[in-house]
């Protein structure tokens, strides 16, 4: 929960559980758009049943767009500190200059400042 407040500044929505954190974890991104994180034991019961990828495994990358270089670097430099992992430091890529993170809960997110055009 503090990997998301620390590097997304976002707020978790919801009463906590037991543990102090609310299950499942929610973020409000915008309007009508909300981020939920759920714990690999109770993932299988959303799904009702569909098998659940091994824990090292990404079934998705969640990609955040940004302004520019220096915000993917600020960012970047957050995420140790917030119990993240860097898996992919930023670099120029041919669509972008981009960087891979991945949260303490293994979530992967890319983040993505596309190069200016025209």
């Amino acid at each position: 929960m503090n990997f998301y407040a620390e590097v997304f500044g976002l707020e978790p929505k919801g009463g906590p559980s037991d543990d102090g954190v609310p299950e499942p974890l929610q973020f409000d991104l915008g309007p009508g758009i909300r981020l939920m994180l759920i714990p690999t034991g109770g993932f299988g019961w959303v799904l009702e049943g569909r098998a659940v990828a091994n824990p090292d495994v990404s079934e998705c990358v969640m990609s955040l767009q940004l302004e520019s270089k220096e915000e993917v670097d600020r960012l970047v430099d957050r995420v140790p500190a917030a119990g993240g992992e860097v898996d992919a430091a930023p670099a120029q890529q041919d669509w972008g200059y981009a960087a891979l993170v991945s949260g303490p809960d293994g979530h992967a997110w890319q983040f993505v400042a596309e190069p200016v055009t025209g």
